[in-house]
């Protein structure tokens, strides 16, 4: 048993890679085999003021098609620049192949000390956090200008150990042609959303909602936490959870049960999804308009690879919860190791790249939503219903430091095991088992 749990975390550490492929390098696909590849390539020292930066970024190949990358190393110039030292990649890539996922390796070097920045997903800023591993980077100017969803998720025993460059946004990805064929208006609670699969599949569609392995958890997210997040009481009920005072479980049955539902109405293809990457096992049939919607992050709407490029109207808007369609938002972060040998200098470029001078390059350049509360996004037409939500601060976290049993990875898991057949009281007695593991620590 105590193997099996220790298995189950590892993979929970790969496949929450996929948040940082996501976020960072618009990749579609976590888990996709890239995030085992390690090859760890450090630069020379081109300076006497250096330092030294752990992330996926592709700095080898500078003629490399990647924007996001060219994104960050346009505000890593500006800190060199400003500052006179050299930013040196330590960079992940798919060149040999290691049984290590980006996670695995992120937190071995930052455990050594053998960085000064590292880029992290959300379950690996907890587990550096909790771990004394990271610094606390409130006192930074740049954290001053934060959206209150960044300081929620990055803050550990009230210390900020990582700030993004970019805030991910999971939506559903809409076509609407197809909605207005049938009369059918954007479904806001979970019922409106079964009526509109009920009408596409007796109108012939065989599977309404193109699904993979990955992201089917967006939807209990959703509807686990709405009130939650969005309740005003969100503090008390972390507080609750993490006491034992209240279950995880009892959040997240309403999810399971609303996924259970369409897996048995065949709303979902639970064998399909089960084996499917995320966008190439459901993206054809979205494109070719065999199944009118489809999950994913902000970034595939402005890429091309992905869906930035439709044959159709496409609207991405939030999924069904009580409260309406919700936004549902993971969050990775730079972070600076406790022992960084260039601590001081580290900081400081921190204070550059995530500057809202930084950002705002940043944001321009890859057309995603700005961790500062001072950049706005200037997001594409298809985007505007989900953008709209979360200017407004209607949300739901995926992911949050606050919570003593991890979110996104967690729920992705005990998914996998409903579309392999478990009931929904075995999922849960998951959660359970996962909480009472929390509190014993």
């Amino acid at each position: 048993m105590r193997d099996m749990r220790k298995r189950e975390k590892n993979y929970v550490r790969r496949m929450a890679a996929c948040i940082t492929a996501a976020a960072v390098f618009a990749m579609a696909a976590c888990g996709n085999g890239e995030e085992d590849d390690v090859n760890l390539l450090q630069s020379k020292d081109r300076s006497e003021r250096s330092v030294n930066l752990y992330s996926p970024m592709e700095k080898i190949n500078p003629n490399a098609e990647n924007v996001a990358r060219n994104a960050t190393d346009k505000t890593i110039c500006m800190a060199e620049e400003q500052l006179g030292v050299t930013v040196n990649y330590n960079t992940y890539t798919a060149e040999n192949y290691q049984d290590k996922s980006y996670d695995d390796v992120a937190i071995e070097r930052a455990r050594n000390d053998m960085d000064d920045i590292y880029l992290l997903n959300p379950d690996t800023i907890r587990l550096l956090g909790e771990e004394g591993k990271l610094m606390d980077m409130s006192g930074l100017a740049c954290a001053k200008n934060l959206r209150d969803v960044v300081k929620a998720a990055n803050t550990i025993d009230g210390k900020l150990v990582a700030i993004p460059q970019e805030v991910v946004a999971y939506g559903l990805f809409i076509n609407k042609d197809m909605f207005d064929r049938y009369n059918l208006a954007l479904p806001e609670t979970p019922d409106e959303f079964l009526e509109c699969c009920r009408v596409f599949k007796e109108n012939g569609i065989e599977t309404p909602v193109g699904a993979n392995r990955w992201w089917l958890e967006t939807f209990v997210l959703a509807q686990a936490y709405a009130d939650l997040y969005n309740g005003g009481n969100t503090e008390a009920e972390i507080a609750a959870l993490n006491s034992g005072e209240r279950k995880y479980s009892d959040y997240m049955r309403p999810g399971f049960e609303f996924l259970k539902k369409m897996i048995d109405l065949g709303y979902v293809d639970a064998g399909k999804a089960s084996v499917s990457e995320a966008i190439e096992g459901e993206g054809e049939d979205f494109l070719s308009q065999k199944t009118p919607i489809v999950m994913a992050y902000w970034g595939a709407a402005n890429t091309e690879t992905a869906y930035g490029k439709t044959d159709f109207n496409m609207l991405v808007i939030g999924f069904p919860s009580s409260r309406g369609q919700m936004p549902v938002m993971p969050m990775t972060g730079f972070g600076v190791g406790i022992n960084a040998e260039h601590a001081e200098d580290a900081m400081r470029v921190m204070d550059v790249i995530l500057s809202d001078e930084a950002l705002q390059v940043y944001t321009e350049t890859n057309k995603v939503i700005s961790p500062s509360k001072n950049v706005e996004v200037d997001c594409v037409p298809a985007l505007k219903p989900l953008n709209d939500k979360i200017e407004d601060n209607v949300y739901v976290l995926g992911a949050n430091a606050g919570m003593n049993v991890e979110q996104w990875g967690n729920t992705c898991l005990i998914v996998r095991k409903l579309l392999a057949g478990a009931t929904v009281d075995e999922c849960m007695e998951e959660f359970d088992r996962l909480q009472e593991e929390a509190m014993s620590k």
